[in-house]
């Protein structure tokens, strides 16, 4: 099964001319199955129930429809009235929507903003009242800027619910509803979800009107393009060194933990060991969210550790591996979690490290996915690892650090700033270099794709640089930004960064209170959420 359809364009879908020039400048001249699927009937105003896991190509496929209706139909902007919604779950994927759908908004004359939690009100409160036609949103946040009276949703002429199973897991489907309810019912309605479950389903019944469904590679049918490995380690020392062995190679990694403190201590750890690192926890504010992100999207950072936080919402393409250092409970948070590779076409590989006191539970839940695989004991010399990362480069220690200062005085000041990857940037050069290997360019916005000696030499990242902007200083409000409707009310549904409360056993809790100082400006991973 493949991703692409290589014989159906946007042109042949009936997409406008300006938006068919955007994406063929991007490279995207042919449409994956979701999007040649959905089109036909969102362009033509039907309502749509798009089903299809992260990664088939969601985004693109609501964004063409979504910028055409209302570019067919010209309005004069009107203050704190948008004329397009869409919702998304997560910060970090809402940023996303609006880096994939701004370009081909402006195409047609049309203008954009995002509003969520974790950051000042101010930029956001700005764009509304200077008229904006399309508000890429979390619940929380634009729920209560509704209740303060500085945006109205009786003009939306079109909705689009992204990955609606995640805003359910996350426990926002009452704010949603509130939302919905506050748009006009004759307004065209989309919706996107890799599964119907958790009262998604309801959604439907009450919002949608006569919708066509296309389902398309759902999230409960493992991709072909995905190899998934589980690996069996003796104890605890071994398991740590096969972490830092599967981490240390040149291309993207994500490494999945079970808590923030873990997710933390094992960047540090990794950076320390001249393997640079990031972390994507609950623990950090806003502006670090999107500034370890945005080194991981730019190939700044080649490992990305996080807690499910980051499988709920952080699209980022030609991520080559996932680790799950510490295995999920449940099957589907282990498909969220390693749907984070293998997107837009792109292979890559899925590691589970398995102590001796979760085989049984990690066969379990192997089971539920529909995932065969035959456990492996290795360690981090055996074969099966060589092959995924020994080919690409060699671990690099601490004692090869000073290979860093030799380097010229530019690339020096970049990787000096990185205050998380402790100088983890010049390092992977340096490790690039004896591998092979190109480095990383974070301006560029090339992951570096190593030697290519193995499987892996073909892949090159394609996601581009990180671009900055977006958003404004705020003046480093510290107000808290719990993202609840005002009045003292904190339902579990109004924390944009998806730490509601209640959630499945496994994943995070206990989100940020915060209002994270320090810079509010927005970093948006781009080449994502295609």
């Amino acid at each position: 099964m493949t991703n692409l359809t290589e014989d159906i364009r946007f042109a042949d879908l009936g997409v406008p001319a300006p938006m068919v020039d955007v994406l063929v400048g991007q490279g995207k001249e042919n449409a994956f199955p979701i999007q040649a699927d959905t089109l036909p009937d969102s362009l033509k105003g039907k309502d749509v129930l798009g089903r299809g896991r992260t990664g088939s190509g969601k985004t693109i496929a609501f964004a063409i429809p979504l910028a055409a209706r209302l570019a067919a139909n010209p309005r004069k902007r009107r203050a704190g009235r948008p004329r397009a919604l869409v919702l998304a779950p997560t910060r970090e994927l809402a940023t996303q929507i609006d880096a994939t759908l701004a370009p081909l908004a402006k195409a047609m004359g049309l203008t954009t903003t995002t509003i969520f939690g974790g950051v000042s009100q101010g930029r956001q409160v700005d764009a509304l009242r200077g008229g904006v036609d399309v508000v890429v949103a979390c619940p929380g946040r634009l729920a209560d800027l509704m209740q303060q009276g500085h945006v109205q949703l009786d003009a939306i002429e079109v909705t689009v619910l992204d990955e609606a199973d995640h805003m359910a897991d996350m426990g926002f489907l009452p704010g949603v509803t509130k939302i919905m309810q506050a748009t006009p019912e004759q307004g065209q309605r989309l919706l996107f979800s890799a599964t119907l479950d958790n009262g998604v389903d309801k959604l439907v019944k009450k919002f949608l009107h006569n919708p066509v469904m296309h389902s398309v590679d759902d999230e409960s049918s493992p991709v072909e393009a995905m190899t998934h490995h589980v690996f069996e380690v003796a104890d605890a020392d071994a398991k740590k060194d096969l972490v830092r062995t599967l981490a240390s190679g040149t291309g993207r990694r994500i490494l999945f933990m079970r808590t923030k403190h873990h997710a933390k201590r094992l960047a540090k750890q990794l950076s320390s060991q001249g393997i640079p690192a990031v972390d994507l926890q609950g623990n950090l504010s806003q502006g670090a969210r999107e500034r370890n992100l945005a080194k991981f999207s730019a190939g700044e950072a080649l490992v990305l550790v996080a807690t499910d936080v980051a499988a709920r919402g952080v699209h980022v393409d030609n991520v080559e591996l996932v680790v799950h250092v510490d295995p999920p409970t449940e099957h589907k948070a282990y498909l969220h979690r390693s749907g984070r590779t293998a997107r837009a076409g792109s292979s890559g590989d899925v590691v589970t490290v398995v102590m001796p006191a979760e085989r049984r539970d990690v066969a379990q839940m192997m089971r539920k996915a529909a995932i065969k695989v035959t456990p492996q004991q290795v360690t981090p010399n055996s074969a099966p690892v060589a092959q995924l990362v020994g080919e690409i480069a060699p671990i690099r220690h601490v004692a090869e650090a000073p290979v860093q200062q030799q380097q010229p005085r530019r690339q020096q000041s970049a990787s000096s700033s990185s205050s998380d990857s402790t100088g983890g940037r010049g390092r992977a050069r340096g490790r690039g270099g004896r591998s092979g290997g190109s480095a990383p360019a974070a301006q560029s916005g090339s992951a570096p794709s190593g030697s290519g000696a193995g499987r892996r030499g073909g892949r090159t990242a394609e996601a581009g640089a990180a671009s900055t902007g977006g958003q404004r200083r705020s003046g480093g409000s510290r107000r808290a930004s719990s993202d609840g409707v005002r009045g003292g009310s904190a339902p579990v549904w109004s924390s944009d960064g998806g730490y509601a409360a209640g959630r499945s056993s496994g994943s995070e809790s206990g989100g940020n209170r915060r209002g994270g100082g320090g810079s509010r400006r927005a970093s948006r991973p781009a080449g994502s959420a295609r």
